[in-house]
């Protein structure tokens, strides 16, 4: 499905990303735009407690899934939120995952590269099961391939297209949690 990423390579992209940001803290400090570093520092904050809700969510295929993928070759970047901190359940992340998968792949087939391309996901745990939300913004030239993606028979979710334009895409996903 994807390229194994080793613990060096994880290592050395997170460690790129930490450097790139102690270096934005520091060059504001050293212009003396001290709010300015606050405020990178309270964004870096916030990344951290999204990333603490998804690896607490006990969904490691989905949530590496979205990790990594600022760090492979997408013509979009990738940001979540979590609503909440949810109990432990149990749903069928496997289908989840690979969907997610096949998703970015078609996206970065129908966008325009190199433009500001920006897909935020927010998840949803309920008490009947996972909502995930995908709004896409930036400019997408292939508008077929995303919806022939979509309309493929072969999608077992519960997939609701809110909006899609030259410029949007707006889905819902649910996943009901599974009996036991």
């Amino acid at each position: 499905m994807e390229k194994e990423w080793d613990i060096v390579e994880v290592l050395r992209h997170s460690r790129h990303d930490w450097l790139n940001r102690l270096q934005l803290i520091k060059g504001n400090l050293d212009l003396n735009r001290v709010d300015r570093a606050k405020a990178v520092i309270e964004e870096i904050i916030i990344e951290a407690q999204h990333e603490s809700k998804l690896t607490n969510l006990k969904m490691p295929l989905f949530a590496s899934l979205l990790l990594k993928s600022n760090w492979e070759n997408h013509s979009f970047k990738v940001e979540y939120e979590v609503l909440q901190d949810s109990e432990s359940f149990q749903i069928n992340e496997e289908l989840m995952t690979n969907w997610t998968y096949l998703f970015f792949k078609y996206l970065d087939e129908a966008i325009e590269v190199f433009q500001e391309n920006h897909l935020s996901i927010t998840i949803d745990p309920q008490s009947d099961g996972v909502r995930f939300f995908f709004d896409f913004s930036g400019i997408i030239i292939k508008s077929e391939l995303i919806e022939a993606f979509l309309a493929d028979p072969k999608i077992q979710l519960d997939l609701v297209v809110k909006e899609f334009s030259e410029s949007e895409l707006a889905l819902e996903v649910f996943i009901p949690i599974q009996k036991k």
